[in-house]
This record gives structure tokens, sequence and C-alpha cells, in this order.
């Protein structure tokens, strides 16, 4: 079902119900008439397509839908954070924060212009925050504005998450779970992983986006990704991220067939510092390894005239000139197998890096995502 046809009082009013126990009680905490609350739970029960509560003498029950939905509901409304703000109003600002302007937010939901602008005023009224700004011809959010946008988003994640525990229930779940694909992940683990996944759960959906990590981090926190496969970074200072090790990774030095290092018995780091490199830029794992191999080597770094994270603009750009890399084996394996490039020699063996799945430390997966991760541990473990 659609979330945004919910009505986040309802779902303030079915949390407040289990919480209390009874409906009266309810109808106090959130300032409504019981007769109110009895039709919010009896439409939200509509809605989500199961009952939520069981009625007995002593007061009222939850059933095991709402035991699923109604942590997803709290976490969502905390998200949400005040009780004047509605879900047409969320959807407005959800809308714009993402397309970055009145026109493409319409297009994009099929709400009309004046509906988004209403919505996004009637927000900012609410909660007594200026949101937007202009810049030229365009919206930007402002700094309040950027923070509710991701509380936002999380708050969706939340309740789209809480509705596929629901149908999972009623055998109608799709599985869905949406990841940001970091180079390494591409070559061998999530191929493999989606393909067993989907071969268990066939109605499953697998939205995978592909990216830098620099590129995927904003998506994770806002909770447009549910988790990133990669090479795992080192926390900072307050950190909000959880990072799982799958495997550790031994990058090689490779370069186009026929290379003058090819096939050589041996290769010493001044003759791989003799020669031009492509390398990831600074702030990468892959480049603190290759800064690490050459300083631990006590050679000057050779040059770069190439920083590149691309495997596939790597690959043309070695096949034609004489220049090296330090990639994974993995990621290569189809060029080495066609010999369109060459493994030139071993990285050092202290130059390794983690791969691992990162996620949100407040992420709750749902049964199938859960099961999508221990996948990835099948296939790295080869169960």
């Amino acid at each position: 079902m659609n979330i945004w046809n919910l009505n986040l009082r309802h779902l303030k009013a079915a949390a407040e119900t289990a919480r209390l126990g009874t409906i009266s009680e309810a109808a106090r905490a959130v300032h409504l008439t019981q007769p109110a609350v009895t039709q919010a739970l009896s439409r939200l029960e509509r809605q989500v397509g199961l009952p939520l509560f069981e009625r007995h003498p002593g007061g009222i029950r939850p059933t095991e839908a709402a035991r699923l939905l109604v942590p997803r509901i709290t976490a969502a409304l905390d998200l949400v954070g005040s009780p004047r703000v509605t879900m047409a109003e969320m959807h407005a600002f959800i809308a714009l924060a993402d397309a970055g302007s009145y026109g493409g937010a319409s297009l994009a939901t099929g709400l009309s212009q004046p509906t988004l602008h209403r919505g996004v005023r009637d927000l900012s009224v609410a909660l007594a925050r200026s949101l937007t700004e202009r810049r030229g011809r365009g919206i930007a959010l402002t700094h309040q504005g950027r923070r509710l946008a991701r509380n936002f988003r999380l708050a969706r994640a939340e309740l789209e998450a809480g509705i596929a525990e629901v149908d999972a229930l009623k055998g109608q779940e799709t599985g869905r779970i949406a990841i940001g694909a970091m180079p390494l992940s591409r070559a061998r683990i999530l191929p493999s992983a989606v393909a067993l996944f989907l071969k268990q759960w066939p109605e499953a959906v697998v939205d995978i986006v592909e990216g830098s990590y620099a590129e995927l981090i904003e998506p994770l926190r806002d909770g447009t990704l549910d988790i990133l496969v990669g090479a795992l970074r080192d926390p900072g200072a307050g950190d909000d991220l959880v990072r799982r090790r799958l495997f550790d990774d031994r990058p090689a030095v490779i370069g186009r067939h026929g290379h003058p290092l090819a096939g050589q018995s041996k290769v010493d780091m001044v003759a791989l510092a003799s020669l031009p490199w492509i390398v990831p830029p600074n702030g990468t794992p892959l480049r603190a390894q290759w800064n690490r191999m050459f300083d631990a080597a006590g050679i000057e770094k050779p040059r770069v005239p190439v920083e590149c994270g691309s495997v596939m603009m790597i690959r043309q750009i070695l096949m034609g000139s004489d220049m090296l890399t330090l990639l994974s084996p993995d990621q290569v394996a189809v060029e080495l197998e066609a010999h369109w490039l060459a493994h030139i020699c071993d990285a050092p063996p202290d130059v390794v890096r983690t791969i691992g799945v990162t996620h949100r430390s407040q992420w709750r997966p749902t049964a199938r995502q859960r099961a999508f991760v221990d996948l990835m541990y099948h296939v790295i473990n080869g169960e």
C-alpha cells in the first residue's frame, strides 16, 4: 500500500492504544473522542488489511500485526517530531527536497504545484521554522530544512518497513531492499547474492544504486538506501553507522596484456615506482593502501597522472598505455581471462582492505532484508 494514504494522527492513536491498552486512555492521549479513535483504528485496519487489536473485557490487546507495525509507527512519529505535522505536508516536503524544485516534485508525485506549495508552507507555519529559501530562480532547503528532510525520509523508511512486515503476515511481502553498491561489491558479492535471493523469493525487489562512498553515504543516512556494500571506512567522531566485515580483499598490481613488467618472475618496488599509475582519489581506502605500499618501502611515490575509481575507465586507459593500477583481481576477472589485462604482481602482504556492509545504527531490517545480508555471508563462505 501507499504510505501517503495513511494518517499520522491515526497512527498515533494506534500506537497509544497499544501502549495504554484501552481506547479511552488512548483518546485522552491523542486529544480525540473515543468514537474518533475507534473510527481511526478501523480505517487503519482496513488500510493494512489485518486486524490490529483484539477486544476483550479487560481492554484491548495488540495482534501480531500491531506488534510488528506499532514499533515502526513509534519510531516514525519520533522522527517526525511534532503532532502538528500531517502526512500531506510530509509528502510535499520530501518531494520538494528530493526534486529540488516544485516543478520537479510535481512531475515525480503527480501532485499539483499549488498543492505542494501549500503543503510546504503549512508545514513551515506549523513548526514555526524557515525550511526553504530562494537561491536565484531555484529553491534550496535551509539547515533546519535539510535536517527535517532527513528525519522525514527515515520516518518514511520506518513506515514502509512496517507495512512490508504486515504484508508478510498476509503472504504478500515483496522483500524490497535498496543497496548502495561500491566498486568491488559489483564484481562478485552482489551478483551472486542477488541471484540467490531472487531464486528463494522471486517476488522480491532489489534496488541497486552504483556509486562511490561519497555519493552513497548521504542516501544511506537518509534512509533512501538500506545498506552499502564495499570497502569499509574508519568510523568518525559521533559516527551513526555500523560496519560489518564480509572479507578481506588483497589487491594486485594490474597492467595491460603485454606490459613490459608482465611475466617477470619478480617485480620490485623500484620498477613499480618507475611507471605512472592510475589510482583512486585521496580519502579512499585503496589510495591509502597504495600510499602505504610505497611509504613502507621507503620509495618516493610514482607519478599519478590519472585519479579514477571507475573500473571501466581504468581498464580502457590501461589497455592503451604502460600505466599500472592497484585493483582486486575479482574486479577485472573477465579482462584478465580475455588477456586484455595482466596480473603484474601481488601487492605486499600488508596491503589489504576490508570489504563489508555498512548500515545505519538505528536500522531494523525486515526479515527479507536480514535474509539478504545473510546470503552475502553464504556467498563469501562458499555455502
